[in-house]
């Protein structure tokens, strides 16, 4: 009788103590292995979690990352991606919870995941439920937005104190720096401009007669006069490369500085792969800040000048991120109206501009959509052409524009 009764505690004890902590276990965390190009933010916008910086701050913290590691290619990583076991009957009490409109997005995120082939196979087949981790920590991170801001941050950050709409933009230069209001057909749209290497780094360089020109230079004008382009039509334009002394010039040889900064006045990191981490980390969380205040438009415009054999002729082109649809139909659209105006503007009318897929840092490592432009090979003497005269450099910020307008 005594065995009985103890063997009858234990079964009861079994039931009240141990099955609960067997059926509330603590999930696991999802793993992936890196692939070649990964960085952290391409490797959680693959699994659709890129929308939520408690996200990000996860992520590190279950890998015991530094912000801004870089990933190794095959080693594996903690996703903020919980997997619970399903019960077969419904999302809400396999994960434990009451809200039925988290379920139905948990739902629609391991459908989407499916659909996308990150999962093999129904999490209804094989009883594995994906979670992510904002949707039960920060599923609200992307309301409460306000009304974008309308005035430009170049405006808002002038060192002569003239913001309040007198649209001047000390960036551009004493000649330049009024900047008249052509239109608001970009309004509400936000654009980050990057003009390539700077600093330290003077980037590709080429000769012309007793000149040296150095690549940095000649994309940081360009992108001036694109960024002033953009402001005149009512958009929000950020330059993320600064030269505070230079403003858009029209000089033919523009001289090799290495005074350039970065947005919020930081100087421009040595090694090559912290210096683009740089950048592309302040247009994230420019990006963020934007998107917060309610901006559902932003893009990345990227300009460099290639470097090649001095006998090869290229014409503009343009290279956009191979997993953004986003990113390929920015870069045809600038594509298509640079083709246009060479039809209209070259004897022959032929432009032999390409639109290419390409791994590269800025179009991999930011959260906007975005386009990287080469403007010409720096070493070639008729491609230099295009960018030492200055009226180029404007029709090439021009056109550039006319990439953008709605």
């Amino acid at each position: 009788m005594t065995v009985m009764l103890k063997m009858i505690s234990l079964k009861i004890f079994a039931i009240l103590f141990l099955s609960p902590i067997l059926a509330y276990a603590e999930p696991d965390y999802f793993q992936t292995t890196a692939q070649s190009g990964d960085g952290v933010y391409s490797l959680l916008r693959r699994y659709g979690l890129d929308r939520h910086s408690c996200n990000f701050d996860h992520f590190y913290e279950l890998n015991k990352l530094k912000r801004n590691a870089h990933l190794i290619v095959g080693r594996k990583y903690f996703l903020p991606l919980l997997v619970y076991a399903f019960n077969g009957k419904t999302i809400r009490s396999s994960v434990g919870i009451s809200d039925w409109n988290t379920a139905v997005r948990i739902q629609e995120y391991n459908e989407l995941m499916l659909e996308l082939r990150l999962r093999e196979t129904s999490f209804k087949k094989d009883r594995i439920l994906w979670v992510p981790y904002h949707e039960l920590h920060c599923p609200e991170a992307d309301l409460g937005a306000a009304e974008p801001s309308l005035a430009s941050p170049e405006e808002e950050s002038s060192a002569s104190g003239t913001a309040g709409g007198s649209r001047r933009f000390p960036i551009f230069g004493p000649r330049y720096a009024y900047t008249p209001l052509a239109s608001s057909k970009l309004k509400g749209k936000v654009y980050y401009i990057v003009s390539g290497h700077g600093g330290p780094d003077p980037g590709a360089m080429g000769r012309r007669g007793k000149y040296t020109l150095c690549e940095d230079e000649y994309a940081y004008d360009v992108a001036l006069r694109l960024c002033r382009n953009l402001v005149a039509h009512g958009a929000t334009a950020y330059m993320i490369v600064r030269d505070d002394n230079d403003g858009i010039r029209d000089d033919e040889f523009l001289d090799c500085d290495y005074d350039e900064t970065v947005w919020g006045g930081s100087p421009i990191l040595r090694q090559q792969k912290p210096r683009l981490f740089q950048r592309s980390d302040i247009i994230n969380e420019l990006y963020e800040q934007n998107r917060l205040a309610g901006v559902t438009d932003q893009s990345a415009i990227i300009i460099h000048v290639d470097s090649r054999n001095r006998g090869e002729r290229t014409d503009v082109f343009f290279y956009h991120h191979s997993g953004s649809e986003e990113s390929r139909k920015l870069a045809q659209s600038l594509h298509q109206a640079l083709k246009t105006k060479y039809q209209q503007h070259r004897a022959s009318g032929a432009y032999h501009g390409t639109v290419t897929a390409r791994d590269l840092h800025m179009l991999r490592e930011t959260k906007v959509k975005s386009a990287y432009i080469e403007l010409a090979n720096i070493r070639n003497s008729f491609d230099q052409q295009r960018i030492i005269i200055p009226s180029n450099r404007q029709y090439l910020a021009d056109w550039l524009l006319d990439g953008l307008l709605p």
